[in-house]
């Protein structure tokens, strides 16, 4: 192809010629690219080996979910509940002997559940019996200390269950109704933690999510490519890789070559010579985990070689928080105190006051269940910013820095990547960007 792209070394610094006529003609079939989905697997695992430590944990003995057709649990696929018809009842519990699954299922549904070989126990129920009252009446003979169900005021994967549901099953405890419990903290220090087998999924798909953007880069034509028409790109890389969107599809590039946005769609803004460009992408692999990596890049301006003086500080701030906050995250560390590590660099190097977090969870959501990285800026810190770091805990996370433009409107780089916390500290799960991506236009 004519121009040429010139990727170094991390440590290098990353020119991109542009070619307005690279076209992609990479084809491949997505589903033997993937291979068969490693969900069913994991999900066992993840129900024999992490949801008994989760419900020691969250202090229960007992969580009761209820599944049900087209408007199911938000919990349910991760029980084995996503192919509810009648109303079904996924109870684990842990007694003398240990930790059980027992599903109470309508017979329609009962033995493709049983294949599945999830859970200890798939008990039939016939028509016109309910699932949900036989559930019952095996809790009250176990005499449970609490019994978790997913009402919730604070985490909404936690709260499917429906207030006539819990009419239903309130009526059918009779008494024992008086041990239950919000599944809250039981769904929080269950999805929180990720195995090792899906910390690897994740880094790969970091790893396409970033290399896609440095090649949409590549695309650029200063004054003549708009911000959608390389978020166009994008979603073409996704639908020939057989991936989607790692949150909603319509903000999903959103590629800013202007003044801060926020979460927001790309615009038909021309990309110009001077413009730093920020693309904030995810994908799901497997329609189950999801990535969130963010790349900035710099337009020259004719007879620039490399970016003004300024922009290059600027870009060695934003590194320098997220560099920060790698290093505050390790178990036992509370959330606002990895947001607070970098902030005093910001404030050191004269940033503007950022308004977002430093990071997030990442893993089955975006933003998923966990720890946030946030809060020290403010005097009501949220609770989710009190929580601590455990080995196991997936993150996006941010280095800020924030400057005025001439025009008055502020811009914000925000060095995202993703890491995993791990037993003595936390580790990326790709290599960062390390230098500011610099786009010259074509000779």
């Amino acid at each position: 192809m004519s121009g040429r792209i010139l990727l170094t070394t991390l440590a290098a610094l990353l020119i991109i010629s542009c070619n307005p006529s690279v076209e992609v003609t990479e084809t491949i079939d997505p589903e033997a690219y993937w291979g068969e989905n490693p969900w069913p697997e994991i999900r066992k695992k993840r129900i024999s080996q992490l949801l008994p430590k989760a419900m020691t944990a969250a202090g229960v003995d007992c969580w009761l979910v209820i599944c049900r057709e087209n408007n199911n649990d938000p919990m349910a696929d991760h029980v084995g509940g996503e192919n509810a018809g009648g109303t079904a009842a996924f109870l684990f519990y842990s007694d003398e002997e240990g930790f059980h699954s027992r599903v109470y299922s309508p017979s329609g549904e009962a033995t493709a559940l049983d294949e599945l070989d999830i859970h200890d126990e798939v008990l039939r129920i016939e028509r016109g019996k309910s699932a949900v009252s036989q559930a019952a009446d095996f809790i009250r003979k176990k005499k449970f200390r609490a019994i978790a169900i997913n009402s919730s005021n604070s985490n909404s994967v936690a709260d499917g269950l429906s207030f006539t549901q819990r009419q239903n099953l309130e009526r059918a405890l009779g008494a024992a109704t008086k041990q239950l419990v919000s599944s809250t903290e039981l769904v929080y220090e269950w999805l929180s933690i990720k195995l090792p087998e899906e910390v690897e999924i994740l880094r790969k798909a970091a790893r396409l999510t970033a290399d896609w953007q440095v090649e949409a880069y590549a695309q650029v034509v200063p004054g003549k490519s708009t911000d959608a028409e390389i978020a166009r790109f994008l979603k073409q890389k996704m639908a020939e890789y057989g991936v989607t969107d790692g949150w909603a599809p319509d903000q999903n590039p959103n590629v800013n070559s202007g003044p801060d946005r926020g979460h927001s769609h790309a615009t038909d803004k021309v990309i110009m010579p001077g413009d730093v460009i920020q693309i904030d992408f995810g994908i799901k692999l497997y329609d189950r985990w999801v990535s969130d990596i963010q790349r900035f890049a710099y337009v020259l301006k004719p007879g620039e070689t490399e970016a003004p003086e300024e922009m290059a500080f600027y870009w060695k701030s934003g590194k320098a928080g997220s560099r920060a906050a790698l290093a505050a995250m390790k178990p036992g560390v509370k959330g606002v105190e990895v947001d607070r590590a970098q902030r005093v660099l910001m404030e050191e190097a004269g940033s503007l006051y950022v308004p977002w977090s430093t990071g997030h969870p990442v893993g089955y959501v975006a933003h998923d269940v966990g720890p946030n990285l946030g809060g020290s800026q403010s005097k009501n810190v949220r609770p989710a910013a009190e929580k601590l770091l455990k080995e196991g805990m997936t993150f996006a996370f941010d280095g800020f820095h924030c400057w005025k433009r001439a025009d008055g409107t502020e811009k914000t780089i925000s060095v995202e990547e993703m890491a995993v916390v791990t037993a003595t500290g936390a580790e990326y799960l790709i290599a960062p960007q390390e230098e500011l991506i610099l786009i010259r236009g074509a000779k």
